[in-house]
């Protein structure tokens, strides 16, 4: 089993270096160092440890004030490998989150390390947008982003700036910096 002190210290490198780095998030800067991003590692690999894991972490993040925790990503280091398996616990941990009462609070993003956008071509340089070292969800206060979005001009333009970026940088560099990340 990965050393989860490995795992995080793994995907707070893919932050430095992809989503800052590139300012695919333009909100995630401020956050990088912050001790209100919680990196939160699960181990586990059945669909029980999964969705325990999932709901524990859900109920952190709406129990604890911003304050403290901000926002989290939950990193799967053994389970969720299949693109496909994990966009169906994606969308199982959307219900969870419906059947919890927290639609409108709580918003998840997806990162997986084979990302791919239905509609775009296999070898899209637009799939490392969303493309992490581990199968991670992100729970997002949708009260925080909303505060954030008011305060960002043009925050609609970010997916297409995105694209654009990685386009100009091409595949073979994505790819590049991708294997140089590491695991």
């Amino acid at each position: 089993m990965l050393d989860p002190a490995r795992a995080e210290a793994h995907t707070r490198r893919w932050l430095t270096e992809f989503v800052v780095g590139l300012n695919l998030c333009p909100f995630a800067r401020p956050m990088l160092d912050n001790p209100q991003l919680r990196i939160a590692v699960c181990g586990g690999a059945d669909d029980e440890a999964l969705s325990r894991f999932f709901l524990n972490e859900l109920d952190l993040l709406q129990s604890t004030a911003e304050a403290e925790v901000a926002t989290s990503l939950l990193v799967f280091t053994a389970a969720l490998v299949d693109f496909d398996d994990y966009l169906d616990f994606l969308d199982f941990s959307q219900g969870l989150l419906i059947d919890a009462g927290l639609e409108g609070l709580v918003q998840l993003a997806s990162f997986h390390p084979e990302y791919r956008f239905a509609g775009e071509a296999d070898n899209a340089a637009s799939h490392f947008s969303n493309r992490a070292p581990w199968p991670t969800i992100h729970l997002i206060r949708e009260d925080m982003l909303s505060r954030v979005l008011g305060e960002f001009p043009d925050a609609e333009a970010i997916p297409q700036s995105n694209i654009e970026t990685l386009e100009g940088l091409g595949v073979d560099e994505m790819q590049r910096r991708w294997d140089a990340l590491g695991s």
